[in-house]
């Protein structure tokens, strides 16, 4: 009798869990992407979890400005690139309104401000003050990325401010590709170039570069990815808040997975499927208590998905 009783209460259980599914309006997830090559492979990695989970990812390719308004107009639900504190000015009213809500630091570590290939360090280029002094040398030109990005923004301001006398200077943006391959030809030659710069990114490898000190009002120094989501999203998706807390990146992995992408020309779902593939571990952590829509556990639910043993 007693073993009658607790296979009962056992198909109860389970009978529960099966029914314990993802809501339906939880079931298609919109992230959004800004283009930029880390935060194109920490998206196309959330899109292989999630969908060995069932979920449908929906990504939309949006500047900054853009993926916050959107987030508070509830047209994107998550987004993996709030970078801090360079993006304080821009995210701040919405977090303080509550609109848009920080639910994880996913990377630690990371490095943006103005750089410059090693060679032109040494020549005494090495602050924002020495600037003025190689206005004629830069070609009064420094390198920004795409249209309306918060740093671009932030350049232009001093440059127009003419503050560390900068004025002589001009912001030319450009998409991440063309304002590397600018820095490229700049190298190749040896001539003197700034832009920015950040890390994780395998520029870091691919160019002998420093950092300029300056900018701290700005840029900081040490910084971090936080993932954010539109109000309320978390306590909405449970499942999907669980995974967003506990999805972390390494600058490592990062630094690898856009190497392949740029370097190799590797496009960014197969190279972040490749790499999860060389590095099952590292999902287990993330999907801890997470299960599929379906209310199945999760991790079995990945590994097939990607193709990992057991």
């Amino acid at each position: 009798m007693h073993r009658l009783i607790t296979a009962s209460a056992l198909a109860i259980v389970a009978a529960g869990a099966a029914t314990a599914q993802v809501a339906e309006e939880c079931r298609e997830v919109s992230l959004s992407d800004v283009g930029w090559t880390d935060i194109t492979t920490t998206t196309a990695i959330a899109t292989h979890v999630l969908q060995g989970l069932g979920y449908t990812p929906d990504v939309k390719v949006l500047s900054v400005p853009v993926t916050f308004a959107s987030l508070e107009n509830d047209d994107i639900d998550v987004f993996l690139g709030n970078w801090m504190p360079s993006q304080t000015q821009a995210i701040q009213s919405y977090l303080d309104s509550g609109e848009i809500e920080q639910v994880a630091v996913n990377l630690e570590g990371t490095k943006y401000n103005l750089a410059v290939p090693a060679y032109t360090y040494e020549k005494g280029l090495r602050t924002y003050e020495d600037l003025a002094d190689f206005a004629d040398e830069l070609d009064g030109t420094i390198y920004g990325i795409e249209p309306g990005n918060e740093a671009n923004v932030y350049l232009i301001g001093l440059t127009e401010e003419d503050r560390h006398g900068m004025g002589a200077l001009e912001l030319r943006e450009s998409s991440e590709q063309g304002m590397l391959a600018q820095v490229a030809r700049a190298v190749d030659d040896e001539e003197d170039v700034v832009f920015l710069g950040w890390e994780p990114h395998p520029m870091n490898a691919n160019f002998d570069l420093e950092y300029l000190e300056g900018g701290e009002d700005f840029f900081g120094g040490e910084g971090q990815v936080h993932t954010v989501t539109r109000q309320g999203y978390s306590e909405e998706c449970p499942n999907m808040g669980r995974l967003l807390e506990q999805m972390t990146f390494t600058l490592p992995m990062e630094n690898e997975i856009m190497g392949a992408i740029l370097d190799d020309g590797q496009d960014p779902a197969a190279a972040t499927e490749e790499w999860l593939q060389a590095n099952p571990e590292v999902i287990e952590p993330w999907l801890e208590g997470v299960t599929t829509v379906e209310g199945e556990e999760g991790l079995p639910a990945v590994r097939a998905e990607l193709g990992i043993g057991s």
